[in-house]
């Protein structure tokens, strides 16, 4: 049975070898991209069965852009999308312990930097296990 296959996109390289080790300890296989370039690229090249996707990079708030776009592809949008960022509160449409709206920002959940490792292990499987479960009922 083949590993579930993550993607990060996030430009923190330290950031990411974090994480990474902790979802490979996990025995999920992690691919990471840097910018959402490189992040598309990889998503064009295999599926991925989660995203985990930072809100600043580049020249902002490029991971709003990513999942905006990942939301209007019929394939994409299946895929569940964890954000983890450092800037919930300081974004002024997302706003402590309360869900986002879909039409602002796509995605299926948001953990604040630096997430707990086991509360990002629970995550990750939380958003796995509905995603199957969605599948399974062919939505």
């Amino acid at each position: 049975m083949a590993r579930t296959r993550l993607l990060i996109i996030d430009d923190d390289p330290d950031y990411v070898d974090g994480i990474k080790s902790i979802l490979e300890k996990a025995d999920y296989q992690v691919d990471v991209a840097y910018n959402p370039k490189d992040g598309f690229a990889a998503l064009d090249a295999q599926k991925y069965d989660l995203l985990l996707l930072d809100i600043m990079m580049g020249r902002g708030a490029e991971g709003v852009m990513v999942a905006r776009k990942l939301n209007k592809d019929p394939v994409l949008r299946k895929m569940p999308v964890l954000i983890i960022t450092g800037i919930r509160e300081q974004m002024a449409f997302l706003f402590p312990g309360q869900p986002v709206h879909p039409h602002i920002l796509p995605t299926d959940e948001i953990l604040e930097k630096p997430v707990d490792p086991k509360l990002l292990l629970e995550k990750v499987e939380s958003l796995l296990q509905e995603a199957a479960e969605k599948e399974a009922q062919g939505e």
